[in-house]
């Protein structure tokens, strides 16, 4: 396997952190006066989640997912495995899928239907990257931090093989 590393940034710290306040601003207009469950998908979007949740205003409460579909690929298998599930109920609640990146979109469609049946109030997704040239479903997200061009990305939570996470800016990932 060709070794990784990062070619150059694609979004600085600073337009992230612009751009997540944004988005909890629109996010608490919207539900103005009701609770909201962020429901976080691990391990990408932890980082994201941190960032947003303090960006909102109404009353915010957390629980988190983990599924997989890259294992220690650079592309989706479209294969699906929830790792870990929810450890609440959503039914009747208004829950917000807080996911750092959509590519193909299969992982999140899943995501969606599986949480669907279990009868939320309301259901929406938060993104903070978008890879639309990728879609293989139709999904889009409610909100979204930024549309990006094709490029396996990391940083700000999102990794390659549990690495890079921990970068503060989104970096577009090259081979040697």
């Amino acid at each position: 396997m060709p070794e990784k590393y990062v070619e150059r940034v694609l979004l600085t710290k600073e337009e992230i952190q612009k751009r997540v306040i944004s988005l909890g601003q629109q996010i608490s207009n919207d539900y103005a006066g009701k609770e909201l469950l962020l429901i976080c998908v691990l391990k990408g979007a932890v980082v994201f989640l941190s960032d947003l949740m303090r960006a909102i205003t109404v009353p915010v409460f957390i629980d988190f997912m983990a599924v997989s579909s890259y294992g220690a690929a650079t592309e989706s298998s479209g294969i699906v495995r929830i790792l870990k599930d929810l450890d609440c109920s959503i039914d009747n609640r208004h829950c917000l899928i807080v996911e750092d990146i959509i590519d193909t979109g299969l992982t999140l469609l899943y995501l969606k239907e599986n949480l669907l049946s279990r009868k939320p109030a309301s259901l929406k997704i938060v993104t903070l990257l978008d890879k639309p040239d990728r879609r293989r479903v139709d999904i889009e997200p409610d909100y979204c931090g930024f549309r990006i061009p094709d490029e396996f990305v990391v940083g700000y939570g999102l990794d390659f093989n549990e690495c890079y996470r921990s970068l503060p800016d989104v970096c577009v990932l090259g081979e040697k």
